[in-house]
């Protein structure tokens, strides 16, 4: 009964003193996601996550985060307080790849008159990618709305850039994944949690 006691306390104090592991909600093909995230101050729980596919080959792991648990686009975009996207690369990809394929899914997702609204920060966000010759397998990258500082984009936790300060420019990047044409069909509903994409 002591030692029972005793093991709770020790493991409270690791826990404590960060010497514990986190708490892992999904293994999505071998990538580890936490069960919760902390953003601008605020927990965030993992609302789903899966893989990005091009052709047969796997290109990232995407996992969104949010205060509650939402399973319709309309509910993510008008979601309250915090949120954030994460990808974890799963190969190399170049700068000129992946910008293009971002920028593909901004146009393919978000109407012209919205568009021409954020030029500024669109042209801001492309020249974003430049400043990195090359992502690589296993480099995360986060896109977080942070409300009263705005869109931060991380990359292996280091700040990239200045904040964008418009919640629509930050709805318009969530719309690569969950608008009407996303850049993977399978990935959109994952992230609603409406498919399982554990292990594959």
């Amino acid at each position: 009964m002591k030692l029972n006691t005793y093991a709770k306390k020790l493991a409270g104090l690791l826990l404590m003193a960060g010497l514990v592991a986190p708490v892992w909600a999904m293994d999505v093909a071998g990538v580890k996601l936490e069960d919760t995230m902390q953003v601008g101050g605020t927990e965030l729980k993992l609302n789903g996550a899966g893989i990005r596919y091009k052709a047969i080959f796997k290109v990232y792991v995407a996992a969104l985060y949010l205060k509650e648990k939402k399973t319709t686009v309309p509910d993510v975009l008008a979601a309250q307080g915090p949120r954030r996207v994460t990808l974890v690369m799963m190969r190399d990809l170049s700068n000129e790849e992946f910008g293009r394929a971002f920028m593909a899914g901004i146009h393919q997702n978000n109407d012209k008159a919205e568009k021409s609204k954020m030029t500024s920060q669109f042209i801001r966000f492309g020249e974003l990618f430049a400043s990195v010759p090359e992502l690589k397998k296993g480099d995360v990258m986060a896109i977080e709305w942070v409300p009263g500082v705005g869109t931060l984009v991380l990359l292996n936790n280091k700040k990239m850039g200045e904040p964008y300060p418009d919640l629509a420019f930050y709805n318009a990047l969530l719309r690569i994944w969950l608008g009407e044409y996303p850049v993977d069909k399978s990935l959109k509903r994952a992230l609603l949690a409406e498919e399982d994409t554990r292990g594959r």
